[in-house]
């Protein structure tokens, strides 16, 4: 009996023990499985990748098309030995082009209708030489000016005419649609003159005033001085002229990001000496404002 009872004894301590043992289980492994879970989320966490950076912003426009006439140089022309368009407007644009990171293409227009060919979407900007008026104000946005300009009087190295007021009764020429017409019909002079002879671009009027068919060209100074450079002793500038303007870039109306990004980099060029050099390439000095 003895035997029998140290047996009992050590069999219910067994059974016992593996019960405890199977409770200790029962408890001891959701904490495990949760410590388990809560650091493999852990590591998760940490192995994440690091967030892309945001990409840097881009252009609300993915091109500029520029309006501008072909024949008006130095500012936009024809290349006599490949025709590709050239000129210090051009060479700025492209300049304002690589800057933004968007390519620009220039389109040749009718310019007495630049602004139907802005506001029907044809091109993005017209940059050409183009003087800021408040007429113009009314249907076109301006970048602030860039350059100077004069409306100078040209007339042949031998006329007689030597101020304005002996434009009196002459027939005088101007480039149809360009500033030299307002510039004309506002100055007291203009009332004097017999006929204001308009042509499509000043390359027609300038070869009608070698041969007399006009007697003085209304033009932009910029332009008239190019064009006697390369004739020396052709032609003469008289001491008066009718008004000083200034060039913009014509941007459409209600385009304010493409407007607000061609102001300031062309400031950033004026600030770092690009346009400066562009100047210097065209008329040998910077006139740029």
């Amino acid at each position: 009996m003895a035997r029998f009872a140290v047996v009992s004894s050590a069999l219910s301590k067994f059974f016992w023990g593996r019960v405890m043992f199977k409770k200790s289980l029962f408890w001891m492994v959701p904490a495990v499985f949760a410590m388990v879970l809560a650091g493999c989320g852990k590591d998760e966490k940490q192995a994440a990748p690091a967030a892309t950076p945001a990409a840097p912003p881009t252009p609300a426009f993915s091109k500029i098309v520029v309006g501008l006439d072909d024949n008006f140089p130095p500012m936009g022309f024809r290349d006599a030995k490949d025709n590709s368009i050239v000129g210090f407007d051009v060479d700025l644009a492209k300049e304002a082009g690589k800057r933004l990171g968007v390519p620009v293409e220039f389109k040749p227009i009718d310019w007495s209708s630049k602004e139907a060919e802005l506001n029907g979407k044809r091109v993005d900007v017209l940059w050409n030489g183009l003087t800021i008026t408040e007429e113009r104000k009314k249907n076109i946005d301006f970048t602030p000016a860039y350059l100077e300009n004069r409306q100078v009087i040209v007339v042949k190295a031998e006329s007689p005419i030597k101020a304005k007021a002996a434009l009196a009764g002459k027939i005088i020429g101007a480039q149809e649609g360009s500033s030299s017409v307002d510039a004309i019909a506002k100055d007291p002079a203009g009332k004097t003159i017999k006929e204001v002879k308009k042509y499509p671009d000043n390359v027609f009027a300038l070869k009608d005033l070698e041969i007399g068919r006009i007697d003085a060209l209304v033009v932009d100074e910029i332009v008239g001085r190019y064009y006697m450079n390369k004739q020396p002793g052709q032609f003469a500038i008289l001491n008066e002229h009718f008004g000083t303007e200034e060039y913009g870039v014509g941007v459409r109306k209600g385009e304010a990001a493409l407007l607000e990004a061609l102001t300031k980099t062309l400031d950033a060029m004026k600030k770092d000496g690009a346009a400066a050099e562009i100047s210097k390439k065209w008329f040998g000095q910077n006139i740029v404002k």
